[in-house]
């Protein structure tokens, strides 16, 4: 196990739905777009997506990342770091989306 992030990051997450059929291919897309479009923004610690099935169907997904603080956010995100942000393809694969995100001060 790695070390805790330091005191002061800042985890930001979205969360969206899929049909559990698409998991892998969106899997896949996920991490050639937001993953790596977190990973290559100064300020960004690390990114991952999680997935789960839902009884009614869908596959809950969650994007996490650990930033070093909100202003490396904003080169990421824009002026509004609470607007989601979205890729071509999504539509593709999204049943369901939050359009906002939360972000989470790690002690």
């Amino acid at each position: 196990m790695t070390d805790a992030p330091a005191a002061g990051t800042v985890l930001r997450m979205w969360t969206g739905w899929i049909r559990p059929s698409d998991r892998a291919a969106y899997a896949d897309y996920v991490e050639e777009t937001g993953l790596a479009s977190y990973r290559t923004t100064p300020g960004n610690l690390g990114a991952f997506t999680v997935f789960r099935d839902l009884p009614d169907g869908r596959c809950e997904v969650r994007t996490i990342s650990l930033w070093r603080s909100r202003d490396d956010i904003h080169a990421f995100a824009g002026d509004d770091i609470e607007v989601a942000v979205f890729y071509p393809e999504d539509d593709r694969y999204l049943v369901g989306r939050e359009t906002t995100v939360v972000h989470f001060d790690v002690a």
